[in-house]
Order: C-alpha cells, then structure tokens, then sequence
C-alpha cells in the first residue's frame, strides 16, 4: 500500500518526478537517459528510486509486456505547494501576507499578474465563503 505522507521530496526526486511531469508516462530507461544530460546514472539507481517514489504514492504504473511504464500519481502542484508552504513558515514566520508584501515590494507585479492574482483571491474568497455555510 502506497504511503501518501507530504514528506518533501529529495532533489533526486524531485528531478525525477519533473521528467514525470513533463513527459507524462516514462520508463525507467527513459528516466535514466534524461538525467544522463546532467550526471550518469546506473539504471539499477533510477529503479530503486522510481519504486521508492511509487511506495511514497508519487508514482504510478501500468505493464506493458515486461515493462512498467510510470506515471504521476499527484500533480506537479503538490511539490510546490508544500515547498511555498516551506518557505513560508521557514521565511515568513507562516505569515503569507508578509510574503505577498516581499513579493509586491522588491519584485513587483505586471498589471496581467496583478489581475490573475486578484481572479484567485477573489476565487479563494468564494470557496471559502461556501465551506463555511
């Protein structure tokens, strides 16, 4: 049974689990030769780490013949989301507006991030309006 705790991923991981992302189904093989491109890798290293990831609940598989072909098991949004969320509590002292206020202050908005930001908030806003009825 696959372990769905919100432990952070490793970087190792995490490299892995954007290959996933982006390719949408890989095997091991495939997952090996895309992280050949920064540092060799033994195939039996990228396996045990694929199945950790899949005992973690990252990672799914389907067969195809002899072959597993993985896939994401939760959305890309998930690692980012504990990772602002990280940096938050670590940064911020679990204050987001002091975030938005850092954010706002030394990197400031475009007028179209401004008004995608002010789309979900007021999103967020309705949301929570009606889990509270």
């Amino acid at each position: 049974m696959a372990n769905t705790d919100s432990a952070p991923l490793t970087e190792a991981q995490r490299e892995i689990m954007e290959i996933v992302w982006r390719q949408g189904e890989v095997t091991v093989s495939e997952v090996r030769d895309a992280l050949a491109e920064r540092r060799e890798l033994a195939r039996n290293t990228v396996q045990t780490m694929i199945v950790r990831l899949e005992e973690k609940g990252w990672l799914k598989h389907r067969s195809a013949g002899r072959t597993f072909i993985y896939s994401a098991n939760r959305p890309r949004a998930n690692v980012l989301g504990a990772k602002v969320a990280q940096m938050v509590d670590r940064l911020f002292a679990g204050s987001a507006e002091e975030l938005v206020t850092a954010l706002l202050e030394y990197r400031g908005l475009s007028s179209e991030e401004a008004e995608r930001i002010r789309i979900m908030i007021e999103e967020a806003e309705t949301n929570q309006e009606r889990h509270s009825r």
